[in-house]
C-alpha cells in the first residue's frame, strides 16, 4: 500500500460557519437550530495531485479519509473532439466516471457513485464493527457493495425491488454484503424508508447521503479531476441529478479551488438536468421556491417509472436544505433543466457515435442538456465546459464476462411492520 497519512480536516456548519472536530461520523452540527449541510475544511489549502497508483486517493489532500481501500479508480478527464465538433464548442472537456481502458477509466462498477463509496467507506474507522446501511436507487448500491465486499466492510443495501436489475457484478460478493428491497412499484424513497426503519435496529448506522461529507467530497473528485487537468476552473459544469448531491460537491470543490489560488477565482455555473416527468426540482426552482413543491406520492411513483434514468428519481433530495442545491445555483448563477426521455436516448447514440464509448441515461440526460443549451445559444462556442458523464462503458465491461447478480435477501411490502423489519434484518447479520 501506498505512504498515506489521515487526512488532516475539521468540520465546518454552513447555516453558522461554526467550526467543529470531526468525532467520526458526524452528518451534521447538533447546536445548530437550522436544517444545514456541514463542510470539510481541510488543512491542507493547496490540492498535491498524487500519482494515478493511488487511484481515487490521488485526490486524499480533500478527502475526510482515515485509511486507503483496495481497488479504487479516479475520475479521467479528457478534451472532447468528436461531440465538441458536432456541438461547435472550442473548449469541450469530458470527465468520465465509468469504464474505458482506451482513455484510462478503469471503474468497474461504471459509475461514479465509486468516487462516494471509497470516500464514505474510508472514512469509517477500520475497526468499525457496526453494519452499514445504503439506500439506493441501484448504482449507488452497487458501488457499495463492491467496495465493501472487496474490504470486507459489513454492508445493508436497501433498494426498490424494480431496480435490483442493477446489483451486477464481476465477481461472487463476499457475504458481509446483505440486500433488502421493498416490493415491486416501490421507488427510491420507499427504499429510503426501508432503510431507516432498519437503522433502529442495534448495531447499523447510517451512511448518511449528502449530509456525509465523504459522500460529497468523493464526488468533488470530478472537479479536482477536470481542474487540474485542465489548468483552470470552467465556466460551465453541466450533470444531470438525482438528489442534486454532486453538483452540492461541484460547488464546494470550486470554492476550495479558488482559496487554493492557482486555478481561477470563477465560480462554475451549474447546469444540472432531471429526466422528464420527474422534474421537482426542476418545478421548485422555476418556481423561485426553496422548498420542494408538493408531489403527491402515487404521481411519484408513476414518474420515477417512466423515466429511463431511474436513479435520477429521488423525492426528497437536499435541495432547500443550508448549503443545499438551492444556495448553490443561486451562488453560481446556474439553472435547472429537463430532457425527455427521447432527447435523452439520443443524446447517448451521440455520444457513443462522436466520443467512442456507451454512457447510462443519466449522462445521456446530461448530454441532452448540453445540446439544448449550446443549440438555445446559452453556451459560447469558446466558453470551457466541463461534461460529468456520471457513468459508461457498462456494454464494453461486460463483453465475454459471466456477471453475478445480486439477490435480495429479504422482500418487505411498501407499508412494512417496523418491528418485523428490525428482528428480520437484525437476523441477517447475527
Amino acid at each position: 500500500m501506498k505512504d498515506f497519512t489521515p487526512t488532516s480536516y475539521t468540520l465546518e456548519c454552513v447555516a453558522t460557519g461554526r467550526e467543529f472536530e470531526d468525532e467520526g461520523w458526524m452528518l451534521d452540527d447538533r447546536s445548530c437550530k437550522t436544517p444545514s449541510l456541514v463542510r470539510t475544511k481541510y488543512a491542507c489549502k493547496q490540492l498535491e495531485v498524487k500519482s494515478d497508483d493511488y487511484g481515487l486517493y490521488k485526490f486524499c489532500d480533500w478527502l475526510p479519509v482515515r485509511r486507503m481501500l483496495k481497488g479504487s479508480s479516479a475520475p479521467v478527464t479528457y478534451k472532447s473532439k468528436g461531440l465538441a465538433a458536432h456541438l461547435g464548442l472550442e473548449n469541450l472537456w469530458i470527465t468520465f466516471n465509468g469504464y474505458n481502458p482506451a482513455i484510462g477509466a478503469a471503474m468497474t462498477t461504471c459509475s461514479f457513485k465509486e468516487t462516494e463509496a471509497y470516500s464514505v467507506c474510508a472514512r469509517a474507522a477500520e475497526d468499525e464493527r457496526r453494519v452499514l446501511v445504503v439506500a439506493s436507487a441501484g448504482n449507488t448500491a452497487r458501488a457499495f457493495a463492491k467496495v465493501c465486499s472487496d474490504n470486507r466492510i459489513p454492508l445493508l443495501l436497501s433498494v426498490p425491488y424494480d431496480n435490483i436489475g442493477a446489483l451486477w457484478f464481476e465477481e461472487e460478493l463476499d457475504p458481509c454484503v446483505k440486500l433488502i428491497c421493498c416490493e415491486r412499484g416501490g421507488d427510491y424513497f420507499d427504499a429510503i424508508h426501508l432503510s431507516n426503519l432498519a437503522l433502529k435496529g442495534e448495531g447499523f448506522y447510517a451512511e448518511g447521503g449528502a449530509k456525509n461529507v465523504a459522500r460529497r467530497d468523493g464526488m468533488a473528485t470530478t472537479v479536482l479531476s477536470a481542474v487540474t487537468t485542465i489548468g483552470r476552473i470552467p465556466d460551465y459544469y453541466f450533470q444531470a441529478v438525482g438528489s442534486g448531491t454532486g453538483a452540492i460537491a461541484a460547488w464546494e470543490a470550486n470554492q476550495r479551488l479558488v482559496e487554493d489560488g492557482r486555478f481561477g477565482s470563477n465560480l462554475m455555473k451549474l447546469m444540472v438536468s432531471q429526466n422528464a416527468p420527474f422534474v421537482p426540482m426542476y418545478d421548485a426552482w422555476r418556481a423561485d421556491s426553496r422548498q420542494m413543491l408538493p408531489y403527491e406520492d402515487d404521481k411519484a411513483r408513476r414518474d420515477a417509472e417512466i423515466i429511463d434514468a431511474k436513479v435520477l428519481s429521488n423525492r426528497r433530495p437536499p435541495y432547500g436544505i443550508v448549503g443545499g442545491l438551492y444556495d448553490a445555483l443561486k451562488a453560481t448563477g446556474g439553472d435547472v433543466l429537463v430532457a425527455t426521455n427521447a432527447q435523452a436516448r439520443r443524446a447517448c447514440k451521440l455520444f457513443e457515435e462522436t466520443e467512442g464509448i456507451d454512457i447510462y441515461s443519466a449522462a445521456g440526460v446530461a448530454t441532452a442538456s448540453l445540446v439544448k443549451a449550446v443549440a438555445d445559444g446559452r453556451v459560447a462556442k469558446d466558453a470551457l465546459v466541463m461534461l460529468n458523464i456520471t457513468g459508461g462503458g457498462e456494454a464494453r465491461f461486460k463483453e465475454g464476462k459471466e456477471l453475478h447478480r445480486l439477490v435480495p435477501n429479504l422482500v418487505f411490502p411498501l407499508t412494512p411492520d417496523p418491528d418485523e423489519v428490525v428482528a428480520k434484518v437484525t437476523a441477517l447479520f447475527a
